[in-house]
């Protein structure tokens, strides 16, 4: 049957406190103020970082409003439910107001609760509802509510950032909302005494327009609040699981490099090898006690005797605990690690550490040089007290990208950290192997979604390592909470994509100081952890033409630098390839590099065509 109409209590609607209270403003004034609001809301989408803190006040505002009017309006719901409501949006306002003067990172939890509590309210409201559609709505609606606070928790950064953006187009319609009001009373006070239009009764076919229109924006609040719900699944079934396996004991043994435990890797293995994790003391960048985690890659078939080792330095996963590479399926592979079977084939194992603060608790030294070469050395020593394994020192430091700034610090610091090691030579393939230019090559231009992120993965662990590097010093108030979330993800999960979105969201708001980010503690502490030697063996230095990640001019200066340091350099630019390509099993670049490390071990005087493209 249609909807038939049901007596209307008057009831200012929640979401539109300010608006009652504008309501006696002349039309004038009605319009001037519907003009500034208007423009700024458009200041606030335009620049939603500087949105946060009004958001805050906007949000701890509302919330004491909104629960003035549930204690003096009129409800359909039962009054002791109003009213106990009631309190709870006045205090969340006042606590909201009260914790912006500590800290905006609070806000993501306040929305939270308050779309939790809108969403009780609206439960609440249909009890009482005549109205089929109008019940429907009000469950629906309240539904949704309490699953977005749900979901807001989950991906805090993106919540702030869509619900500043969502508040500046509010704010917008807010003012274009006022100027119409205005305008109507300004034209309706010019009109001669008694020319009032009569406003007739809703007929039974407006009543049943508006009864559909109802129950539609109930089934798109429901399959918004599944659909929400069901892409939260598909981002956080990606995201890796740390097991118990990294989890240290109290009682650490005494001394660095030493083998905590070993156990069975979780992904594949190579053709020719099999594969362990193990976990074991290392030193962190200040050298105190710390742990580290690695997979050992033994050969099946392995010549008699100490079996000489690779030390496979890993590129950029993210900096979490989660993105350490003994964690993924492929990592233990011919794609992940360049050369690998040949390498096994000729009886080498393979030591691949996840860095400290990877898999194992601590502070993860991204492009902290001493932390990662800690890290690097201490592999190699705890895989030797794995049992049925007996490890040559010769060694030879593979890295790629981070890896590659890891490596150049893994040789320079080994003859001094681990004097026990024979370090025959080190390969670096796109490294990183200067932070400080590169920062000021990637700030030198506008600030994109890679930069933000990459300068967040950058920027965290260096002032988490360094008391003098202060992340206020360089990060927008508003974004502070943002670029510690940006920090929790890995390239290899899908949940990375939140972090893309809200990169993208910042493009024309960057959160940092860019500026900045090479000067004062952090650009002082960028130039302390560029490797400059000396190594005094040989260097193999490997990069693609088409790096879309590095730039190529980086590479070519840092084998200028080795040659006039004098130490031997081969230099192998590889033609038509990117930043990740030149690993993969067709790169021309493996047929040197495996040859330029065969050459390091079995030539007694190594021909200089091989290893040293520097001119004499």
């Amino acid at each position: 049957m249609p909807e038939t109409a049901a007596p209307r209590t008057p009831r200012p609607p929640r979401w539109r406190a300010l608006a009652g209270l504008l309501e006696a403003a002349p039309p004038r004034v009605m319009m001037l103020l519907g003009a500034g609001i208007a423009l700024l809301g458009s200041l606030i989408v335009i620049r939603p970082l500087a949105s946060l803190v009004l958001l805050g006040v906007y949000v701890g505002v509302s919330a004491i409003l909104s629960g003035l009017l549930e204690l003096v309006s009129r409800h359909r719901a039962p009054t002791w439910w109003t009213r106990a409501l009631a309190f709870v949006w006045i205090a969340g306002g006042v606590i909201v107001l009260v914790w912006l003067g500590r800290s905006i990172e609070f806000l993501p939890a306040a929305l939270a609760i308050l779309l939790v509590v809108g969403g009780l309210a609206s439960l609440g409201d249909a009890l009482g509802a005549k109205r089929l559609s109008v019940r429907v709505l009000a469950l629906a609606w309240g539904a949704a509510q309490i699953a977005f606070g749900v979901l807001s928790l989950t991906w805090p950064d993106l919540t702030l950032l869509v619900v500043a953006v969502v508040f500046g187009v509010r704010t917008i319609v807010f003012g274009a909302t006022l100027i119409t009001r205005g305008t109507r009373r300004l034209i309706a006070a010019r009109r001669p005494p008694g020319a009032q239009r009569a406003v007739a009764e809703p007929s039974r076919r407006a009543l049943a327009w508006a009864a559909a229109g109802r129950y539609a924006l109930s089934l798109l609040l429901v399959v918004g609040a599944v659909g929400g719900f069901g892409l939260d699944d598909f981002l956080s079934e990606g995201a890796p699981v740390v097991d118990g396996f990294y989890d240290p004991p109290s009682d650490l043994p005494l001394g660095h490099g030493r083998l905590i435990r070993t156990g069975e890797s979780l992904g594949r293995e190579p053709d020719r090898g099999s594969v362990s994790r193990i976990l074991y003391t290392t030193r962190d960048a200040h050298g105190f006690r710390a742990v580290g985690s690695a997979m050992v890659i033994v050969p099946d078939d392995p010549a008699p005797g100490p079996r000489p080792v690779i030390i496979w330095n890993h590129g950029t996963t993210g900096v979490a605990r989660g993105c350490a590479p003994s964690l993924t399926d492929g990592t233990a592979t011919k794609w992940a690690i360049p050369a690998l079977e040949q390498m096994l084939a000729r009886g080498w194992v393979v030591v691949a550490p996840d860095y400290s603060g990877q898999g194992a608790p601590g502070t993860f030294p991204y492009l902290i040089g001493k932390g990662e070469a800690h890290s690097a050395l201490d592999a190699v020593l705890a895989a030797g007290e794995m049992e049925d394994l007996v490890l040559s020192p010769q060694t030879v430091v593979w890295g790629h990208s981070q890896g590659g700034h890891a490596a150049l610090w893994t040789s320079q610091l080994a003859e001094e950290y681990t004097p026990g090691l024979d370090i025959l030579g080190t390969a670096a393939f796109a490294p990183a192997a200067d932070p400080l230019e590169l920062a000021r090559e990637l700030t030198s231009g506008d600030a994109g979604a890679m930069l933000t992120v990459l300068v967040s993965w950058v920027l965290v662990p260096y002032a988490d390592t360094y008391a003098d590097v202060d992340l206020n010093a360089y990060v927008a108030t508003g974004a502070r909470s943002i670029v510690r979330e940006m920090t929790q993800r890995c390239l290899s999960e899908p949940g990375v994509m939140v972090s893309a979105l809200t990169a993208l969201g910042l493009r024309e708001d960057s959160p940092f100081d860019t500026e900045n980010l090479t000067s004062g503690a952090l650009g002082r502490r960028l130039a302390e952890n560029v490797p400059t030697g000396p190594w005094n063996t040989p260097i193999f230095v490997s990069w693609g033409t088409r790096d879309e990640v590095l730039p190529t001019a980086s590479q070519r200066a840092l084998v200028e630098r080795l040659c006039a340091q004098g130490e031997q350099v081969r230099a192998v630019p590889v033609h038509g390839r990117g930043h990740q390509d030149i690993l993969q099993p067709r790169s021309a670049m493996l047929t040197d590099l495996v040859r330029w490390t065969d050459t390091l071990r079995f030539a007694a005087v190594p021909p200089a065509s091989v290893l040293d493209d520097c001119e004499p």
